[in-house]
C-alpha cells in the first residue's frame, strides 16, 4: 500500500465547471495526505473533461458510456482505490486546507477505531447547511409526506433543527463529502446498486452500524458545497428517484407493513400536500415537475419502466 492515507472518488455526470472548480480546490490543497483523485464519469454529454488538467497523474478518469447511477460508478471508482480511506466527493463542493487533514487526523486517533464514516460542516453562500440526517422511520417518512416536516423539523429526517456547529455522532453525514474506512467499505460490499440515486449512502450507513461502527459529524473543518448541483438540471427526475430510493429503502429494512404503508403514503398521499404548497407559492413550474416525477412513478410502479 502507498503511503497516502485518502484516495477521492468523484461521480461526475455533465457537471460542467462544478467539476473544474472542485478538482482545483483538490490540486491547491493536496498534500502527502491525498493520494488519487479517481473521477468516473457516468456518460457525460458536456465539456467537464476537457476542463481538466492533463498534466497530472494522481488523476484518473474513467469514463463509462451510460449513466450507472451514483452508487454503481462509486463501487466502480472504489476498485481503483489502495488508500486506507475512500473519500466520495461531489463534484460540486470546493475543499479548503483543513477538509481533509482534519478528517483524516480525527479518524487516526485510537478513540475513533469504532467510527466507520466521518463528514464534516457544509457550506454554501448561506453559511452552515443541515448535512446530518436520522434513519428513516415511519414517523420522519410520513411528516415529510405530509408537510408537516417542513414547520416542525424535529419530525423530518434532515437534521434541521441542529445547528452543525458541533461535532457528535449521527446516523448519516451527507454523501458529498463522505470518508469511509476502505477496508470496511468493501466489508459491506460498497453501495448498494439498486440506489441509482439518493438513499444509497442513508443504507450504506445503516449497514455500517449494523456491523457496529458509528457515522461522526466532524464541525472543526468544512468544505464549500453548492447543493443541487447537476441534479437541479433535472429536477423532475430528481423528485422520482427520491421517492422511489425511499420506497427502495423501506422495502430492504422496513417489515413488510412498514414497506406497504410507506409505498402508499408516497403514491396516493405525497402528490397533494406537494402541489398545494407549490400552489401557496404560485410555483407552477414546481406543480408540473411534481406531476412529471409521479407519472415516472407511476409507470415504475405498474410497467417496471426506468425514465
Amino acid at each position: 500500500m502507498k503511503g497516502s492515507l485518502v484516495d477521492i472518488v468523484i461521480v461526475n455526470w455533465n457537471a460542467g465547471s462544478y467539476l473544474q472548480d472542485c478538482i482545483k480546490s483538490i490540486i491547491d490543497n493536496k498534500n502527502e495526505n491525498i493520494g488519487d483523485v479517481v473521477i468516473v464519469d457516468n456518460g457525460s454529454n458536456d465539456n467537464s473533461l476537457s476542463l481538466l488538467p492533463n498534466d497530472k497523474t494522481y488523476i484518473k478518469i474513467i469514463r463509462e458510456k451510460i449513466n450507472h447511477g451514483f452508487g454503481k460508478a462509486c463501487n466502480i471508482g472504489a476498485t481503483y482505490t489502495d488508500s486506507k480511506y475512500i473519500l466520495f466527493l461531489n463534484p460540486d463542493t470546493k475543499i479548503n486546507e483543513s477538509s481533509i487533514n482534519e478528517c483524516i487526523n480525527f479518524m487516526e486517533k485510537e478513540s475513533s477505531s469504532d467510527i466507520g464514516i466521518c463528514g464534516i460542516q457544509l457550506k454554501d453562500e448561506r453559511g452552515i447547511t443541515a448535512s446530518c440526517s436520522r434513519f428513516p422511520s415511519l414517523l420522519n417518512i410520513f411528516s415529510s409526506s405530509i408537510g408537516l416536516a417542513k414547520l416542525f423539523f424535529k419530525l423530518g429526517a434532515p437534521m434541521k433543527d441542529f445547528s452543525h456547529k458541533s461535532s457528535i455522532e449521527v446516523d448519516q453525514v451527507m454523501g458529498a463529502f463522505l470518508l469511509i474506512r476502505r477496508d470496511l467499505f468493501h466489508q459491506c460490499n460498497g453501495f448498494d446498486e439498486q440506489f441509482f440515486v439518493y438513499f444509497e449512502e442513508v443504507d450504506l450507513s445503516k449497514r455500517i452500524k449494523d456491523l457496529g461502527f458509528k457515522s461522526f459529524f466532524l464541525a472543526n473543518c468544512n468544505a464549500f458545497h453548492v447543493g443541487g448541483g447537476v441534479s437541479q438540471q433535472v429536477k423532475a427526475k430528481r423528485l422520482f428517484y427520491s421517492i422511489r430510493s425511499r420506497i427502495l429503502f423501506s422495502r430492504k429494512h422496513f417489515n413488510f407493513l412498514s414497506y406497504v404503508f410507506v409505498y402508499l403514503i408516497s403514491l396516493l398521499v405525497e402528490p397533494f400536500p406537494r402541489i398545494a404548497f407549490s400552489i401557496v407559492k404560485f410555483d407552477f413550474k414546481a406543480i408540473l415537475e411534481t406531476i412529471s416525477a409521479y407519472r415516472l412513478l407511476f409507470l415504475w410502479t405498474f410497467e417496471r419502466k426506468e425514465p
